[in-house]
C-alpha cells in the first residue's frame, strides 16, 4: 500500500505541470470527473458540448482532452477530429459508456491516444493518467534532442559566414559563442 500511494504522488507531482479539458454531456458525470482531475492537474476546463469545447480548447490549449463519444450537436467524434486538425499531436481520450464498434473504430481511426468504458474506477484513472504522463515524458524527450536557436537577423548572417568558412555546423559556431561568452562572464565575476 505504501508504494502504491507514494506512486500515486509522485504521479500527482507529474500532471500537475499539466492542463486538462472534460467534454461531457451528462451533467453527473462532468461534475464527477471534473471534481476527480481537478485534483491532478493545474486547470481543469470543463464543457457539456461540442461546439464549446472547441472554443475552450482554442482558447485554452489544455494538454489533454477528455471527450464523451454521444453528445448533442458536435459529437465527440467529430470534436476530436476538428482538435485533431488543428494540433495533430493533442493527447485525446475518449471516456464513454458506448459500445458501439463503428464509433470506437471511428475513433482509432482518429487516432486518439485512450479509449476508457464507463464507468471508470479509480485503478483504471491512475493507469491512464501513468499512460499519459508517459506520453508526455517521450515528447520531452524528443523535443531536448533537437537543438535550435533563433537568432537575428544580422547575427545569423554572421554564424552563417564563419560556419562556411571553417566548413562547420551553424550550431558549433553558436555554441562556441556561447562558450566563450559564459567564460568570459565566469572570469570577470
Amino acid at each position: 500500500m505504501k508504494k502504491k500511494s507514494m506512486d500515486l504522488v509522485r504521479l500527482s507531482e507529474e500532471t500537475k505541470k499539466l492542463t486538462a479539458m472534460i467534454v461531457e454531456d451528462e451533467k453527473e458525470a462532468n461534475r464527477l470527473l471534473s471534481a476527480t482531475f481537478s485534483n491532478f492537474f493545474s486547470d481543469v476546463y470543463s464543457t457539456f458540448n461540442g461546439k464549446d469545447g472547441l472554443e475552450i480548447f482554442q482558447k485554452y490549449r489544455p494538454d489533454v482532452v477528455f471527450v464523451d463519444i454521444i453528445m448533442e450537436g458536435m459529437d465527440g467524434i467529430t470534436l476530436s477530429r476538428k482538435i485533431r486538425e488543428l494540433n495533430r499531436n493533442q493527447i485525446i481520450v475518449i471516456i464513454s459508456a458506448s459500445n458501439d464498434i463503428t464509433k470506437i473504430s471511428e475513433t482509432i481511426e482518429i487516432g486518439v491516444n485512450s479509449f476508457i468504458q464507463k464507468p471508470i474506477d479509480t485503478d483504471k484513472i491512475i493507469e491512464l493518467l501513468t499512460a499519459i504522463t508517459d506520453i508526455v515524458k517521450k515528447r520531452k524527450k524528443i523535443e531536448t534532442k533537437t537543438f535550435s536557436i533563433s537568432l537575428p537577423l544580422d547575427v545569423y548572417e554572421q554564424v552563417d559566414s564563419a560556419a562556411k568558412s571553417e566548413s562547420i555546423s551553424k550550431n558549433a559556431i553558436v555554441i562556441r559563442a556561447l562558450r566563450n561568452f559564459y567564460k568570459d562572464e565566469l572570469e570577470s565575476d
